[in-house]
């Protein structure tokens, strides 16, 4: 099989493992991180609905402070976003879905900083 194919295959197993525990409703919505090479994104998810309750990216035009958005620093930024985005809603908990990436690194990052944010996982 090519190579290519494979991974994609073990990432689709890697998220659906992941995502067959946590479902986001309008008082705990799921926190989704999608990371790419340069950017991080993050959306509140209410999946009974099938709405975006709220997101945030390092993409956004009110990041001045960022100059690369594919960092740890992007992801602490992101974090933190969320969290504003999320206290404006009235939102004071979530379910975190890392997808199938590891929660290490820039996810980690974005995880602990929207917990400072204050939001409870």
């Amino acid at each position: 099989m090519d190579q290519q194919k494979a991974k994609k295959i073990r990432q689709l197993r890697r998220r659906r493992h992941v995502r067959k525990r946590i479902v986001g409703t309008q008082e705990r919505p799921r926190l989704s991180v999608f990371r790419s090479s340069k950017h991080i994104y993050a959306q509140l998810i209410d999946d009974l609905q099938g709405v975006t309750l709220g997101a945030a990216s390092s993409r956004t035009k009110g990041q001045t402070e960022l100059k690369y958005g594919g960092n740890v620093n992007a992801a602490k930024s992101v974090g933190k976003k969320i969290a504003e985005v999320a206290k404006e809603k009235g939102i004071v908990k979530v379910a975190f879905d890392r997808g199938h990436y590891k929660y290490h690194g820039r996810v980690k990052a974005l995880a602990d900083a929207a917990r400072e944010g204050g939001l409870q996982f």
